[in-house]
């Protein structure tokens, strides 16, 4: 998405439209209204975006309302997180997107809120004390934003359902792996019928064969990165090790292209892909693509592909690079719309405070893309002239 350069006018107007999807969710006016407050305040440029600067951004005499909505009145975050789906598909909806699932960590400190513990957390880089979100992330050429997300609850909380009803965690809710939690989350994405063309992950996620397999009975293309001892059924081998299918690869099969941009501009790789699994559908292609450092050449990542025969190696680069596009969704977020920005320790009141920060990210992705439409609009000649 980038910075954020839309002026308080136009935020405040679409952010209104967006609210009135889900107006209908509410019982009441209070949560209604202040589920709106909510949002301008996670918008509005304010150095914390807590319970009490919300208030006071909204004109509240104190936090009370905000705590409220996102502790005590009864409504159903999921409810409105369809609402934001559909607002997404309608005005970004793109055959070709790429659906991105990654995890980000929440820091906390004590025990208490939902979820959390001692776990590696990708925010952090290492092992901290926190909470582990799982989300799903929708990128297009004119804008990327998250359209999913599922708080992650280790065993040692699954275990002990006291500790899990202290925290609002209703005794259905069961011990799932990350992995398991994006794979509900792509399936509700088709169910619902959400325009995309592509699905990508990092390896913690596109390791697993289970899913590689349900996405490929379900026809669903995908560019996976996967652990370099992962295994792929080839002419030679049933379990051929990925790694060695690129190992002797000669020279001139390497092509330097992007990755897509960073912080610092392009990233910019050596890419290589080998075609496996001989025997499928002839209007399909699996292929192992390995992706290697410039500066060291030593440094290989892989990936499993499964698409279309036609589908080119730059077609499959840009998709593999798309996956950086839920770490830019994760970083705009959380520095514009205060997605970590909470004191909510119960399980509904995470996902309550994660849903309106969505929302609003949601609401600036759509300014934005508004904004870079126009703006080509006004620079690019009439039909006639060109």
């Amino acid at each position: 998405m980038g910075g954020v350069l839309v002026g308080v006018g136009p935020w405040a107007g679409e952010l209104t439209a967006l609210h009135e999807r889900f107006v209908h969710r509410f019982a009441r006016s209070e949560p209604c209204e202040s589920a709106l407050a909510c949002m301008r305040g996670l918008i509005a440029p304010l150095e914390r975006k807590n319970g009490w600067t919300l208030a006071e951004e909204a004109g509240h005499a104190g936090p009370d309302r905000i705590h409220r909505l996102l502790n005590r009145i009864d409504w159903d975050a999921d409810e409105i997180l369809d609402d934001v789906r559909e607002y997404v598909g309608e005005h970004l909806g793109d055959p070709q997107a790429v659906l991105i699932v990654d995890d980000t960590g929440f820091l906390e400190k004590g025990v208490r809120s939902a979820g959390v513990q001692r776990q590696y957390s990708g925010t952090a880089g290492r092992t901290e004390n926190c909470q582990v979100g799982v989300f799903l992330a929708y990128a297009t050429g004119r804008g990327r934003t998250l359209i999913d997300r599922r708080l992650s609850l280790p065993v040692s909380w699954t275990d002990d359902r006291e500790r899990c009803r202290r925290a609002g965690v209703d005794d259905t809710v069961v011990f799932e792996t990350k992995a398991a939690i994006a794979r509900a989350m792509v399936r509700r994405a088709i169910e619902e019928k959400i325009p995309f063309g592509w699905v990508s992950a990092d390896a913690g996620y596109g390791y697993s064969k289970s899913w590689r397999s349900e996405l490929e009975q379900a026809d669903v293309f995908h560019v996976m990165a996967t652990a370099r001892h992962d295994t792929v059924v080839t002419r030679w081998a049933l379990d051929h090790p990925v790694h060695a299918l690129l190992h002797d690869l000669p020279r001139q099969k390497w092509k330097r292209r992007s990755g897509g941009n960073g912080a610092h501009g392009p990233r910019v790789f050596d890419w290589a892909r080998v075609e496996v699994r001989p025997w499928h559908r002839e209007d399909r292609r699996h292929w192992v693509i390995a992706r290697g450092s410039v500066s060291r050449p030593e440094e290989i990542s892989y990936y499993i592909a499964y698409c279309p025969a036609r589908t080119t190696l730059d077609e499959l680069i840009h998709v593999a690079g798309n996956r950086w596009a839920v770490e830019e969704c994760f970083q705009t977020a959380k520095q514009e719309c205060g997605l970590d920005d909470y004191q909510v320790r119960r399980y509904p009141g995470w996902h309550r405070h994660i849903t309106l920060a969505m929302a609003a990210h949601a609401c600036l992705t759509i300014l934005r893309a508004r904004e870079l439409d126009t703006g080509k609009a006004e620079t690019d000649p009439p039909a006639s002239s060109r």
